[in-house]
């Protein structure tokens, strides 16, 4: 087995860590998803989920809820748009508010989508077993950088190791 450089810096390559696993992750739902000829990429899921629950959303209501930057959102709905699985209209109030759903392409995908997404969901079981401490982590983590950005962590402590 090769050496794994970002293992071996622990806690000190926690992003690339954990943006590796999720590359390799979404680069294998996008494989299935091809196999499965579902023209829908592995990020889309959440929006999907999301305007189920809640019908007709501004794009700034899904930034807030799924904790993206609004460009974010905005790329992904444009996109979504384009492949015909989401609507958009103008917001009647401020007409520089979209407001989005699903449209009835996606509504007929939804329960394909579905029996995908419980499949991913089972095989994360299978990997991380019954133990979601993993979960309790994450959810500190989100916790404490919502309290103090971590660019304001991580600048006190440079600012810190620079007096010294």
């Amino acid at each position: 087995m090769r050496e794994d450089f970002i293992k071996e810096l622990g806690y000190k390559a926690l992003d690339s860590r954990l943006k590796r696993i999720s590359d390799r992750m979404s680069h294998d739902i996008r494989k299935l998803y091809k196999e499965l000829d579902v023209d829908v990429e592995p990020n889309w899921y959440l929006v999907f989920m999301l305007l189920q629950k809640t019908d007709k959303v501004s794009i700034s209501y899904i930034a807030e809820h799924l904790g993206y930057a609004h460009p974010s959102i905005v790329v992904i709905v444009k996109k979504m748009t384009e492949k015909g699985y989401l609507e958009t209209l103008q917001d009647n109030k401020d007409k520089r508010k979209q407001i989005i759903s699903l449209s009835e392409k996606a509504k007929t995908l939804i329960p394909k989508l579905e029996i995908l997404w419980d499949s991913c969901e089972k095989a994360i079981f299978n990997i991380i077993g019954k133990d979601l401490s993993v979960l309790k982590y994450l959810d500190n983590i989100d916790f404490e950088l919502q309290k103090t950005s971590f660019h304001n962590r991580f600048k006190q402590e440079y600012l810190n190791s620079i007096k010294q």
